[in-house]
């Protein structure tokens, strides 16, 4: 079942699903914030931008920094045409164990060109979300910080056997922008 608004709002009053969390949409700039079955979250301040500059390849196995360039405290970025971006949510969630989240483009960016694949929030997962951004078009998007970035459904199930917390998912407890890696 998809959670509503009253649903989510209770999750994160009672369970600290989401923090910070804003119990309303606020439309300054993109909006970000509570909807009636979702939540807008921000990124950070904080963005890593895919560059061949080193010709390092984009390996899942052993990712390297030589994928990117950081860039720290901007108020946006620029993703150059054809290029990818990461980011980390600027709220931190504790899924509950039954629950889990999956994360959307906001229209505002899609309708520019900028796509955001789905991610999924599991069941039992703590952490600052990684934010993956793709520019779809042949010019540059520019990204705001600390502004609506992406779009969170969350959906509720009966409790798993095992949730993500459980068999202590690589990701756990994340903070920040954390890169590919395998177990």
């Amino acid at each position: 079942m998809i959670l509503n608004d009253k649903q989510i709002k209770k999750l994160a009053e009672e369970n600290d699903m989401i923090n910070p969390f804003v119990d309303k949409s606020i439309a300054q700039g993109i909006s970000h914030g509570l909807n009636s079955f979702g939540y807008d979250l921000r990124c950070s301040d904080e963005f890593k931008i895919f560059t061949n500059i080193k010709g390092a390849t984009a390996d899942p196995k052993n990712f390297s920094e030589d994928n990117f360039v950081t860039v720290k405290g901007e108020p946006s970025i620029l993703i150059p045409p054809n290029s990818f971006a990461l980011s980390s949510s600027h709220e931190f969630f504790k899924m509950p164990r039954n629950v889990t989240g999956l994360v959307t483009a906001k229209s505002t960016y899609a309708r520019c060109g900028l796509g955001t694949p789905p991610t999924v929030l599991e069941a039992g997962w703590h952490g600052n979300l990684v934010l993956e951004f793709s520019n779809h078009t042949s010019n540059s998007i520019r990204l705001y910080a600390n502004s609506g970035a992406a779009q969170i459904l969350f959906f509720q199930g009966e409790q798993p056997e095992i949730s993500y917390a459980e068999r202590k998912g690589k990701y756990q407890n994340q903070v920040g922008i954390q890169l590919a890696k395998a177990k």
